[in-house]
């Protein structure tokens, strides 16, 4: 329960607070729309008015207490708000959208298993490169090394590195004919 980590005794907005929870949880429900989000907020509330400076005095306690919820209730809605419209807007690019739903951002079926072909393709068509060739090019564009850590790599220089990477690209080319 809320009042058990600090004493209210001796303290007039605590030990108000303490007599009014149930009707400050009634009250937060009937703006948050649940009884769990009231009583997140009833918590919040405590805690705020147990974190305060206890030797300010105030004269009316309750008009002080439910001035705080207030307050609360709309920093939560506020929250919320940008929450959605963060949401939102990550929506709008990230999701695409047909007559206000989302709709899958994927490419049709028929583009996916043509792109598998082409890239089993690929892997067969490296698989017949000299071993050699096939090192610097995986090394080179597959693993992106510059040509001289392919070269240190391999223990080559950097021009054999360049050749077998051309090489290969050119096989590769024929052998796909792309």
């Amino acid at each position: 329960m809320a009042g058990r980590g600090k004493s209210a005794a001796g303290d007039p907005l605590l030990e108000t607070y303490l007599e009014r929870r149930a009707n400050l949880v009634r009250f937060f429900a009937a703006r948050a729309g649940s009884t769990a989000a009231a009583e997140d907020l009833a918590q919040e509330l405590y805690l705020k008015l147990a974190g305060r400076d206890p030797g300010a005095s105030t004269e009316n306690p309750t008009a002080l207490i439910y001035r705080a919820a207030v307050n609360l209730v709309l920093d939560r809605a506020r929250a919320e708000s940008r929450s959605r419209g963060r949401e939102t807007a990550w929506r709008e690019t990230a999701h695409a959208t047909l007559g206000g739903e989302d709709v899958a951002d994927l490419p049709p079926a028929d583009q996916v298993v043509a792109s598998r072909q082409r890239l089993a393709q690929l892997v067969d068509a490296l698989a017949g490169l000299p071993p050699q060739m096939q090192r610097a090019f995986r090394l080179h564009k597959l693993d992106g090394l510059s040509h001289a850590e392919t070269a240190q790599a391999m223990g080559l220089s950097v021009k054999s590195v360049e050749k077998h990477v051309s090489a290969a690209l050119k096989a590769l080319t024929a052998k796909l004919g792309a």
